[in-house]
């Protein structure tokens, strides 16, 4: 392919039935009217599949009790069970608000129907399920903190809860511990348009925040598949990387200030909106990535950085891991400044999306993998080109076997689909095993493939129901070596969980890899944390819980 219009193929249509493909214009002054079309078009907002399936499971699961999956944990005698005049005291607290209670302690729970508590007590993966009688929906700091100075003194154990997005049981109880969701608490307070600061509520949904921020001209530095019901003090909580990592960084760089509420209510005004302030200790970082454990962040304060006017992603087929290496090397030293976005798909995710779905790839033929990449900058024509001139030279030198670029919004949103779609697709057997991690890029796709090979070996891969895994698979975030490893099943089943650990941990460590990239660890995790982290370290996690919450009651039966 030595033409320059042969390179690359547009995006064709993606249904079966209409496959008429759509031109894309090389020329120099086409290029130039091309990025002006896109510059002109709605920047991209990044497909909102939320996590709780759109694709219907064939055969959904039906999440054991959590406390009957973990049999060695037992409840916590020094926590109280809650009483209805608990309940008659958090009704005052929060002023007698009808919609602010959901009640199954009062009379036996007789005012309401068990599936009002469903959503509170299960994930969306359908693997851990809490005994919640009571759940807590407060709208106001002051309402967190004096339920928590309540529950405090009765000695009330709580789970703080976000949109319950998350991927490790962190979100969920385990016994009957009090639920307080933070659903209510979602108003946007102050949006600073010369620095970019921004002041949200916990309970804002990522989404809203991001819309908001758009018509502004900035962009929320976080981006996640889930972020059409997930809240940004969750995201917070558990340090969620997500898409933008590799452009923006991590939440403990972007995030400026929090307010939280401590376990004895004592309210921590931190909300900064400077990018500088060096007075002392940065107590705001112990709440990122705490997972609920030392108190409930109510408020942030972030850095949003301003929106791109001028987006491209393509998507390209790969020969091997080794390639897609070297593609990513290249991308970073060709694309530098406006490389956003830089995600590896294997076949098999691929494979399993189009297949779920009823769509026809962007690629024709199947390749073992395939690269997402996304830049962003302030003038199209430029960037535009410096895109086709990369995508030119790893084609020419055979690094890449076949790739297509969106010519405009719409081919845009379908490409990163492609991506986004994996999680929900996943579900569609009933269940899914999931590994958040971080291992060194050149060994990263090397769990897939031993993996796959321990759960051949063991006689639990095939295409039949009495195989309880379905595939194993790999994707994630290659431009920060995060991986997530899946292994989608027809059945959770404890042949396949003893096959995966602790020897999915065993290998990480040996690696010096980390057993929690960005999801977090909750209960999913909570034996293994001695793989990535030493015996010193947990103690000092331990006596900062205990100073904190020397009563435990903040998400207890967790990590820590």
């Amino acid at each position: 392919m030595s033409s320059r219009s042969q390179l690359f193929r547009a995006l064709r249509a993606p249904t079966r039935s209409t496959r008429n493909c759509l031109s894309a214009t090389r020329t120099r002054g086409g290029l130039a009217a091309a990025a002006a079309a896109r510059t002109a078009q709605p920047v991209r907002c990044i497909a909102t599949s939320a996590p709780r399936l759109v694709v219907s499971p064939t055969q959904p699961c039906r999440a054991k009790l959590t406390a009957e999956t973990y049999p060695d944990l037992e409840r916590d005698a020094r926590f109280a069970q809650v009483t209805p005049e608990h309940v008659a005291r958090f009704r005052e607290i929060l002023g007698n608000n009808p919609s602010a209670v959901i009640d199954g302690v009062t009379d036996g729970g007789a005012a309401i129907d068990e599936a009002d508590l469903e959503p509170f007590n299960e994930d969306w993966m359908h693997k851990y399920r809490g005994q919640a009688r009571l759940v807590l929906r407060p709208s106001t700091t002051e309402e967190v903190s004096g339920i928590l100075k309540y529950c405090n003194e009765q000695r009330l154990a709580v789970v703080p809860q976000g949109g319950n997005t998350g991927l490790v049981g962190g979100s969920i109880p385990v016994f009957d511990e009090i639920v307080i969701s933070m659903a209510r608490m979602n108003e946007i307070r102050s949006f600073d348009e010369v620095s970019g600061s921004l002041v949200v509520d916990a309970g804002c949904i990522l989404e809203s925040v991001d819309s908001y921020l758009a018509q502004r001209g900035y962009i929320f530095p976080l981006d996640l598949g889930a972020k059409g019901s997930c809240h940004v003090g969750g995201n917070v909580a558990t340090n969620a990387g997500g898409l933008r990592l590799l452009r923006y960084g991590s939440l403990h760089g972007t995030v400026l200030g929090v307010e939280a509420v401590l376990p004895d209510g004592t309210v921590i005004n931190d909300l900064c909106t400077l990018r500088k302030n060096n007075t002392g200790y940065d107590v705001k970082q112990l709440f990122i990535g705490a997972e609920g454990t030392l108190g409930i962040i109510t408020k942030i304060a972030i850095q949003c950085p301003q929106r791109s006017p001028a987006v491209n992603v393509a998507v390209f087929g790969i020969e091997s891991y080794e390639k897609a290496q070297l593609a990513f090397r290249e991308a970073k030293k060709q694309l530098s400044e406006i490389l956003s976005a830089f995600e590896l798909m294997d076949g098999r995710s691929q494979r399993i999306v189009s297949e779920v779905k009823g769509q026809e790839h962007p690629l024709e033929g199947e390749y073992p993998f395939y690269c997402l990449i996304e830049t962003s900058g302030s003038n199209g024509e430029h960037d535009y080109a410096k895109l086709e001139a990369f995508l030119e030279d790893v084609m020419t030198r055979e690094v890449i076997a076949d790739g297509v670029v969106a010519q405009d919004e719409t081919q845009l949103r379908n490409l990163w689909g492609w991506r986004e779609g994996i999680t929900e697709c996943l579900g569609h057997w009933g269940g899914v095993y999931k590994y958040d991690i971080s291992i060194p890029l050149t060994e990263m796709y090397s769990l897939v493939e031993d993996t796959k090979a321990r759960m051949t070996d063991a006689g639990l891969l095939g295409d039949t129901p009495d195989h309880p895994v379905v595939a194993v698979l790999g994707y994630g975030h290659m431009g920060d070596a995060n991986l997530h490893l899946n292994i989608p099943v027809r059945r959770y089943d404890p042949a396949v969980e003893k096959v995966l650990e602790p020897w999915v941990y065993e290998w990480i460590q040996k690696r010096n890899g980390s057993i929690s990239a960005e999801h977090g660890l909750g209960i999913a995790k909570k034996k293994y944390i001695g793989y990535s982290r030493d015996e010193t370290t947990i103690g000092l996690m331990k006596q900062i819980k205990k100073l904190f919450d020397p009563n435990g009651i903040m998400n207890p039966y967790k990590y820590i």
